[in-house]
This record gives C-alpha cells, sequence and structure tokens, in this order.
C-alpha cells in the first residue's frame, strides 16, 4: 500500500457507511483516514452522491443518510475538496471522453491528479483505464459478487 494521497471515490463512501456484508472492506480505509493513519482526499461533492447510494441502493432512510455524511463531514483529519467549478468540471468530462468512463469517473480521476493523488480507492475498475492513476479496487471478486447479490443485481 503506498503512502498516499488518497482519493476515496463515492462507492467507497457509501459502501463504509451500508449495512452491505462486505461494508468492512470500505469501512476499513474510512477509519484509517478519519484517525489521520492515511493522506486521504474526499471530494464534498461525493458526500452528496453517497448520500444518493446511500437512500436508492442500500436501503438507508433520507435522515439517516443525511446524519451518516454530515459526521462523516466532521473528519477534520481528511483533506475536503471543494472544487467543482466549470474548469474542474470540464477537465472530468475531458478525461471521461479520453478514457471511455463515466463522467463521474473523469471528475475524480481529474481531482487525482490535480491534488496529486496516487490511487483511487474504489469499488470499481474504470480507473485502470486512467493513465498516471492507481486504482486500488477495495473489493476482491468474491466480495463483489457478494455486494451484487445484496444489491439484487
Amino acid at each position: 500500500m503506498s503512502e498516499g494521497p488518497y482519493l476515496f471515490d463515492v462507492g467507497v463512501t457509501a459502501l463504509a457507511h451500508s449495512n452491505a456484508p462486505v461494508n468492512d472492506a470500505a469501512l476499513s480505509y474510512v477509519r484509517r483516514a478519519i484517525a489521520g493513519e492515511i493522506d486521504a482526499i474526499v471530494p464534498y461533492a461525493s458526500v452528496v452522491g453517497a448520500h444518493n447510494a446511500l437512500t436508492t441502493y442500500y436501503g438507508v432512510s433520507n435522515d439517516r443518510a443525511s446524519t451518516l455524511m454530515q459526521n462523516f463531514m466532521d473528519a477534520k483529519r481528511i483533506h475536503w475538496y471543494e472544487g467543482m467549478s466549470e474548469e474542474v468540471v470540464r477537465g472530468g468530462l475531458s478525461r471521461a471522453s479520453e478514457t471511455n468512463i463515466g463522467g463521474w469517473d473523469g471528475y475524480y480521476a481529474h481531482v487525482g491528479r490535480e491534488e496529486g493523488v496516487e490511487t483511487v480507492l474504489t469499488i470499481d475498475n474504470d480507473f485502470e483505464k486512467v493513465p498516471g492513476i492507481n486504482a486500488n479496487v477495495i473489493l476482491s471478486s468474491e466480495e463483489f459478487a457478494a455486494l451484487n447479490e445484496y444489491l439484487g443485481y
């Protein structure tokens, strides 16, 4: 494991705050970030995305998801990335186009480059298409299968 910094994508944040049977894989990173044991960068935009994932896919109530995300935002040792400017969005969309990945992943890749991130913590493998960004897919294939089963896919 590199020294970081690590960029948390929305999937890791949502999974860590869910009741999914494999949430420990993500929760361990979140706990280490909160404790300051790893250098973590979390875009504020991903917190809103995690709220959406918690309520839409993980069956968490709106009130509970709001509380969870607000409590997470209280973590003082995490570097909270505020950028969602036109320049950042355009840069993310350009990366998405260049590497044939989704717009959100393009945004995360752009933020990662801008912030000097060595590794993106993720639950999907789209970042493997982005040159210069190491993707750490935190779930094994067995864990991913268990997550998909839990989510009804």
